[in-house]
């Protein structure tokens, strides 16, 4: 299990002490709030780096997280997702951005759409991971489940919580079923053994399966090593 802990800003009274205390903690991963431009990153890179350096932690084991919380950042956020080896993903913070747009959160989410699918493609024209805002009515399941299912079916990653109660809900509507794993498994069995054959073709049951199945079979294993969700 990964450490991720959020610090203040850079440019804050707190960042560098904040950025000093995790480092030399040992912590996975730092999240980056606000971030904007892609010199927000390399900043943040280079201090990490230093503090690295004075304590003996191996340089570039300390990875980071950015928030992108503004129209600003969501502008830039395919240079943001590109600046740093050090980021494993890019998330969105949608309070600040949703107030800087003169509007206010929906119970659809409408007013978040281009930003949630600005931060996904960049994140996965990057290579990196793609987390979805809070959602911070914790006494709202149903809701809670809602927004979770529509940022799952986009393609994120995962969701930033706000309260403990929330991080079961999503585990469980993340993770596969046991039938989802075993066909995963026969689709990536076929592979392997067509592979084996020297066949370029491979099917199951008949059907043709191309390399798009087999890509969601291995997540859908990837998935899965962190528990099976019951039907």
């Amino acid at each position: 299990m990964e450490t991720v802990v959020r610090v203040n800003p850079l440019d804050s009274e707190f960042g560098l002490l904040d950025l000093n205390a995790v480092v030399r903690a040992g912590v996975d991963v730092v999240r980056m709030p606000k971030t904007e431009t892609a010199q927000d990153v390399i900043d943040m890179d280079r201090e990490i780096t230093e503090i690295e350096k004075a304590c003996g932690r191996e340089i570039g084991s300390t990875k980071m997280l950015a928030a992108i919380e503004s129209p600003l950042g969501i502008t830039q956020a395919n240079q943001i997702a590109t600046a740093s080896q050090r980021l494993i993903g890019i998330a969105l913070g949608a309070e600040d951005y949703v107030r800087n747009l003169k509007t206010e959160r929906s119970a659809d989410g409408i007013e978040l759409l281009f930003a949630r699918c600005s931060i996904l493609q960049a994140a996965r024209a990057a290579g990196i991971q793609a987390f979805d805002t809070v959602y911070s009515n914790a006494n709202n399941e149903e809701g809670f489940l809602q927004e979770a299912s529509l940022i799952k079916q986009l393609g994120f990653d995962g969701k930033s919580l706000i309260n403990p109660r929330q991080i079961e809900l999503l585990h469980n509507l993340f993770a596969p079923t046991q039938k989802d794993v075993e066909q995963a498994k026969r689709i990536i069995e076929a592979a392997e053994e067509a592979e084996r054959q020297g066949s370029g073709v491979v099917s199951l049951n008949g059907k043709m399966i191309d390399a798009p199945i087999i890509d969601r079979a291995r997540l859908v294993l990837e998935r899965a090593k962190s528990g099976i969700r019951e039907e």
